[in-house]
């Protein structure tokens, strides 16, 4: 536009620099003189060249150019090398560099003149309307893959439908991941591989699911919780340490009188190694011990033990479980846990009463079948009509249960089989079924990509439950889903499922990847070189497994408290409490924590800890094995924190080691990476990660607090790009919160919507995140109302057409 009215002629680059007030408001005036002129002048047409000579290039020109304009292309990137607007406006790749760098206040940089907020909010409105095309009110919700259900969704999903624990890690390749999460569709498609593992876990899945042999003699289950313990009420029978007396009771109904077996299934944990300590457990009824097991280290997956006893009907017979200690574990050694995982009791034993086993009455709901085929047909399709329901997510068609009652039938008919082989086998094709394998959704349109529809309630219903819950919807999400109340009764629903026990499935495997916390107990760190020790048993038994998952509990339980308390989001980086357990605390240096027990602990002011940058979990997987590393640490502030990304490390860059050999051995980290940065391509980048990853060189790899390093004082002062500046972690901590704290809710949201929706966050996405982020700002920053953002914005509720794949095949 201005070449046109100034003759194609660019200002030299000599004069770059000089004059530079003269030269902005002469652009600026032919700017203004065009918005009026070119309409008279024929020369265009487009209301978006004038508004972008008139408003947004005198912006660019004054804080843009003099390192990216007027024949300056600093870091290989001119923002004036095109001979017409028309062409400038089509390199979106070049507009999406401009829209990052000034979104995340990167550009211009804190030495610059910064762009005001009125500025910044034209430029970006006008690259995402203009060049993004983007429709502010109506955002696009983005493309959906298609995609299997990854492990966990698949266990969790088998442990809700039929109450059955399948092992996915020993049965099932692991899940690849993709912008850090393993939600997301693009990676998670099905190979031969997991073809042939689906089946054989069908097969497995249905044995224990759909017994066939009838009505049987019946077997009740009880869960833990129903014992509780006088020592501590909110103590449980996973976890009963064996070096004190426990005691937990239940009053259990019992539905017939007669004799009864009972049987106690439980393992032994807490030490990978033999140690001397014993136990004695009881197991008892009416106040007198029936078994008694001498139990001490053992590692076998599962030990059982067997019992009678002869029970009345009622409500409240009382059941006990001891725990009495005995021998300890020795110097050194670690104390062991008895975890119980099943009571089962089976009876009258007489075979007086008979029904299906408890676990599997909600299949046979009533009861055995008639003996008539047509009447067996009837009672297939209640059965098989519900089950497919629930496995398919969505109300089953008549075509497709007719289909399974055939099935069903002819396994039924023929010999040596019965009425459950039917069932049963039915179940086995439901669950090597794509529809149960793969969280797919029916498509309004599916030929028209742009046509943009609301997900009908069950796909909500589904969408819903695996990001919050991991799992398939229940009865109630699919009530309200068949009755199209689901959308009106959106947040008391998101409510109910926050305040149910199943939500942590959510905080472990969202706070699992996003902080990592799922890898702390596995990375490799050399706990000698982090205690100063040379004897590695020691240094092992110091930091051992029980300090790494009280690090990764710390991690979950400190985000959970934050969400399900309602708290600012601002607190996960400030919070002057944290979550620990006397082995955590000992190793942090905190005081008069007792117990292996978690619990909310209240830090003092002059606290090191406090926030997830004072946590052993970012520490640990932000270190190398032997040292430190302030540019992963940087780096995963920035991606994590920031929303802000350092590019790529450039090829064939030497690792900091190379840095620290012969004479700049004892050189301190702060000063080897001044050295290391000094090489013009990485100068960029480690100005933006450096200064981060130093503020938190306190920190070992161990999460220990340390002073000094290589016999130094270590440094901890910096400067954020943004130009502000901190003395240390805490006061990092407080900026990245309050001055920076927009950009922390931004980067929460696309690492949540990520997450959430299954794919990468994109530019069309911009929208979506400035919305959620804006009703965060203005409902008091509150982490909940992040989670109310993500499920209520259009990537979650709505969808767009994939257009006609066929057509797209060139022949």
């Amino acid at each position: 536009m201005l070449d046109v009215l100034m003759g194609n002629r660019k200002i030299p680059a000599s004069h770059s620099g000089r004059n530079d007030s003269y030269l902005i408001m002469l652009k600026a005036f032919i700017a203004i003189s065009a918005v009026m002129l070119i309409p008279c002048l024929g020369l265009s047409k487009d209301p978006d060249e004038a508004i972008y000579a008139a408003e947004i290039e005198p912006i660019v020109q004054a804080h843009c150019y003099d390192c990216h304009g007027d024949g300056m292309d600093k870091g290989d990137f001119a923002m004036d090398k095109y001979q017409s607007l028309d062409a400038h406006f089509k390199d979106i790749a070049v507009w999406y560099e401009i829209w990052k760098n000034v979104r995340g206040n990167l550009m211009p940089p804190a030495d610059k003149k910064a762009l005001s907020e009125s500025e910044k909010k034209k430029v970006l409105s006008f690259i995402e309307r203009v060049v993004f095309k983007i429709d502010a009110k109506n955002p696009d919700p983005g493309r959906v893959t298609i995609r299997r259900l990854n492990r966990e969704e698949y266990r969790y999903t088998i442990k809700d439908l039929f109450n059955v624990d399948f092992d996915v890690e020993d049965n099932f390749p692991a899940d690849d991941t993709g912008y850090g999460f393993d939600t997301i569709g693009d990676v998670l498609s099905i190979s031969p591989l997991h073809m042939e593992k689906y089946l054989d876990a069908a097969n497995t899945i249905a044995a224990k699911a759909v017994p066939v042999d009838g009505p049987q003699i019946v077997e009740w289950w009880v869960e833990n919780k129903e014992f509780k313990s006088e020592q501590n009420e909110k103590h449980h029978m996973g976890y009963i340490p064996m070096d004190a007396n426990w005691t937990f009771k239940s009053n259990r109904w019992v539905a017939h009188d007669g004799e009864y077996e009972l049987s106690l299934e439980f393992t032994i944990k807490g030490s990978n190694e033999a140690t001397e300590q014993t136990g004695t457990l009881n197991f008892g009824y009416d106040g007198k011990d029936l078994v008694q097991r001498k139990i001490g280290w053992d590692n076998s997956k599962s030990l059982k033990v067997k019992t009678k006893a002869r029970l009345q009907a009622g409500n409240k017979v009382p059941f006990h479980l001891t725990m009495e200690p005995g021998n300890p574990p020795g110097e050194g050694k670690n104390k062991l846990i008895v975890s119980i995982k099943s009571i089962v009791m089976r009876g009258p034993l007489d075979g007086s009463q008979k029904d299906y086993p408890w676990g599997f009455r909600h299949i046979f709901s009533e009861g055995p079948p008639p003996p008539g085929q047509n009447e067996r047909d009837i009672y297939r399709r209640t059965i098989l009509g519900r089950l497919a329901t629930k496995i398919f997510r969505q109300p089953a068609d008549a075509v497709t249960v007719d289909r399974l009652v055939k099935l069903a039938r002819m396994v039924d008919e023929q010999p040596g089989k019965n009425f459950e082989h039917g069932i049963r086998h039915a179940v086995i094709a439901m669950l090597a079924s794509p529809r149960f394998l793969m969280r797919a959704e029916i498509q309004a349109e599916p030929d028209n990509s742009g046509k943009v529809v609301l997900i009908d309630e069950y796909a909500l219903a589904s969408r819903l439950s695996y990001f919050l819950w991991s799992s398939t919807p229940d009865e109630e999400l699919m009530k309200l889903a068949g009755e199209k109340k689901l959308r009106a009764n959106l947040r008391a629903q998101i409510d109910r499922m926050l305040a149910h026990e199943k939500s942590k499935r959510f905080v472990e495997s969202f706070v699992g990847q996003w902080l990592q916390a799922r890898d702390v107990e596995t990375i490799n760190i050399d706990a000698r070189v982090a205690l100063g020790i040379k004897d590695l048993e020691q240094a092992r038994r110091q930091f051992n497994g029980r300090v790494r998952s009280g690090m990764r509990e710390e991690s979950e339980l400190f985000f959970e408290h934050v969400l399900k308390e309602n708290r600012p989001v601002s607190e996960l980086l400030t919070a002057n409490y944290t979550f620990l357990n006397e082995d955590l605390a000992n190793w942090y240096g905190i005081k008069d924590v007792k117990g292996r027990e978690m619990r909310k602990v209240e830090l003092g002011g002059d606290s090191k800890r406090g926030g997830i940058l004072g946590q052993g979990t970012f520490h640990i997987v932000t270190s190398n094995p032997t040292r430190t590393s302030p540019v992963k640490r940087g780096l995963f502030v920035l991606e994590n924190m920031l929303a802000t990304p350092a590019p790529p490390a450039a090829p064939d860059v030497p690792p900091l080691e190379e840095t620290l050999k012969g004479k700049n051995k004892n050189l301190s980290l702060r000063e080897a990476l001044a050295l290391h940065a000094q090489d013009k391509a990485c100068a960029a980048c480690h100005a933006r990660m450096d200064p981060i990853g130093l503020a938190l060189e306190n920190y070992n790899p161990a999460g220990l607090w340390i002073d000094q390093y290589n016999g130094k004082p270590i440094l901890t002062e910096g400067k954020l790009m943004t130009g502000e500046s901190f003395k240390n972690a805490k006061e990092l901590s407080h900026i990245l919160a309050t001055a920076r704290v927009a950009d922390f809710h931004k980067a929460l949201a696309e690492k949540m919507l990520t997450y959430a929706v299954g794919r990468g966050v994109e530019y069309y996405d911009a929208p979506t995140i400035n919305q959620i982020v804006d009703r965060v700002g203005k409902n008091q920053g509150k982490l909940r109302e992040l989670i109310y953002g993500v499920i209520e914005s259009a990537p979650f509720q709505k969808r767009r057409g994939d257009g006609n794949m066929l057509a797209k095949i060139k022949p």
